[in-house]
């Protein structure tokens, strides 16, 4: 007899953070699929991409995989929790189960399930991986405020926010628009970079977008010494 074929792992974005914005495809999936996969950051915690898709699951119809991947640099905890994450899901597939794993925006960007998927192939490469897009945090940002990101010959950066001064400042320079990820954590040297730049009222910070919790700054000057997040982004448009 041979071994029975493992099931799929989907990667499905679920949008930036309201629930109709996820797309038709990711909504059949994730109601075909016996296992919604979930990321959360300690155990007992919520999870915002569950919380964009739970009005479309019944959870007493699926199995509920919440997974830890903690907020931490410690390699040792990260490689626990990942190991342990990724045979979870392991586990599931090898019963035959679709396994539908939601991230907010889109699973190819700046996503938890990348690496998910990287290390599923590393250590069980008969698992076959199919990744359902999304509508981003950076796409929902523009839509709000209706800005566009880019036109005709303009180039544009995606750059996740650090406190490397002049790494931000050459993508600033070298860009007619530079979304800066994961802002919050460096809010001030941004602002004081804009500041110098003349480019303060060129920039917008938007928080959790789209979804009910949704805040937006257009006076950044306003967000200096204010924590509004992980899930916040700086659009500068020149």
């Amino acid at each position: 007899m041979t071994e029975a074929k493992p099931g799929i792992l989907y990667g499905l974005g679920v949008g930036p953070g309201d629930p109709e914005l996820i797309t038709v495809k990711a909504f059949r999936v994730m109601k075909e699929s016996a296992v919604i996969a979930y990321p959360k950051k300690r155990s007992g915690s919520k999870s915002y991409a569950l919380e964009i898709v739970e009005a479309y699951i019944n959870p007493a119809e699926k199995l509920m995989l919440g997974l830890v991947f903690p907020m931490t640099k410690d390699q040792e905890t990260l490689d626990r929790q990942w190991n342990k994450a990724v045979e979870q899901v392991w586990e599931q597939l090898c019963e035959g189960h679709d396994v539908a794993f939601v991230t907010e925006g889109d699973p190819m960007l700046y996503s938890t399930f990348i690496h998910m998927m990287r290390l599923m192939k590393e250590r069980h490469p008969e698992v076959e991986v199919r990744t359902v897009p999304g509508i981003s945090s950076i796409n929902g940002a523009a839509s709000r405020l209706n800005l566009p990101l880019a036109d005709g010959d303009e180039q544009i950066a995606i750059v996740p926010a650090t406190n490397d001064s002049a790494a931000m400042r050459k993508a600033l320079l070298e860009h007619d628009c530079v979304i800066f990820l994961k802002v919050s954590k460096v809010l001030n040297p941004m602002i004081e970079l804009l500041g110098e730049l003349g480019l303060k009222e060129k920039a917008a910070v938007l928080s959790k977008v789209t979804s009910g919790e949704e805040m937006v700054w257009t006076r950044v000057g306003e967000l200096l010494d204010a924590d509004p997040g992980y899930l916040t982004l700086m659009i500068v448009r020149k």
